[in-house]
């Protein structure tokens, strides 16, 4: 199964980072746009749940494109690792008690995609070049030298 897969990373890498993005966006379109699922309180701006909602609007559609992939998911690694231990932890030890395992899921491949890159399929990609959107196959990576330039 590695063999068939391993020349798909790069691609997969941008399928995931685009499925994470639409998916953290509605958590950003529930809280300020009421929309797939009207938020249950009122949201204000300068609120953590306000801010968080405008990171998670800008972040995922940053997410979704794949432009500023690194500076864009390092905040969003940053913000999901705040929510789980302001809003979930006080409920308990355990991610599955406290509810936080999406979170930490979250917050997890966020800091991914930082170290990661945004892969083939994104702006980063095709506005600065492959070493932008840096491969974790180290066979797959862009190797730069002095006379490429």
């Amino acid at each position: 199964m590695r063999a068939y897969l391993a020349p798909w990373s790069p691609q997969l890498l941008s399928i995931l980072r685009i499925v994470t993005g639409f998916l953290f966006i509605l958590h950003g379109t529930q809280k300020w746009l009421g929309y797939p699922v009207p938020s249950p309180n009122p949201v204000q701006l300068w609120s953590l749940t306000g801010i968080a909602g405008a990171l998670e609007l800008s972040g995922g559609a940053l997410m979704i494109l794949g432009l500023f992939t690194r500076p864009a998911a390092f905040v969003l690694s940053g913000l999901m690792a705040f929510a789980y231990f302001i809003a979930h932890a006080p409920q308990g030890f355990w991610p599955i008690v406290n509810r936080g395992e999406l979170a930490a899921l979250y917050s997890f491949v966020f800091l991914y995609f930082a170290a990661a890159g945004g892969g083939p399929w994104s702006l980063d990609h095709a506005l600065r070049g492959p070493e932008e959107s840096w491969s974790p196959d180290p066979a797959l990576r862009r190797r730069t030298t002095p006379n490429d330039a």
